[in-house]
């Protein structure tokens, strides 16, 4: 579970990253997602600015409602419902995780730092944990 300042640090750092304009910063995640994991590409069908936004909406949606985990819960249910009619596997969240962050460190830039890291990582797992209990993962 995340403290106190981890879940102050996650909201602070991302109201930081709203200023950066939804396409340039779901590019910079989704090119490095399917660099690194190239068999995660299929998966996503459409136009990808479309999911550029949709990435960049979850993620606002989440971060603000973080505080209230009933609110939050309702949220990462729906998402965690969606993500397996899609194929994805237990696996694939470390995928995610990986590239989060990445991104997460070249768009805060300066304002990354180990403390913010740690933030991010345990909001990120905390996440994980409750989707992985909500979703009927495909096998």
């Amino acid at each position: 579970m995340m403290t106190q300042q981890q879940l102050q640090l996650v909201k602070q750092t991302w109201k930081l990253l709203r200023e950066i304009e939804p396409a340039v910063l779901g590019d910079v995640f989704y090119r490095r997602l399917f660099f690194k994991y190239p068999a995660l590409r299929p998966m996503f069908k459409g136009s990808m600015e479309s999911q550029y936004q949709k990435f960049v909406d979850m993620l606002s949606i989440i971060v603000a409602r973080l505080d209230r985990p009933d609110t939050v819960a309702q949220e990462i249910g729906l998402l965690a419902r969606s993500h397996a009619g899609y194929g994805v596997q237990p696996s694939h969240y470390a995928d995610v995780k990986e590239a989060l962050l990445w991104t997460l460190e070249r768009g805060l830039g300066l304002d990354w730092n180990t403390d913010v890291q740690q933030a991010w990582i345990a909001c990120y797992d905390t996440l994980t944990q409750l989707m992985l209990e909500q979703a009927p993962l495909s096998h």
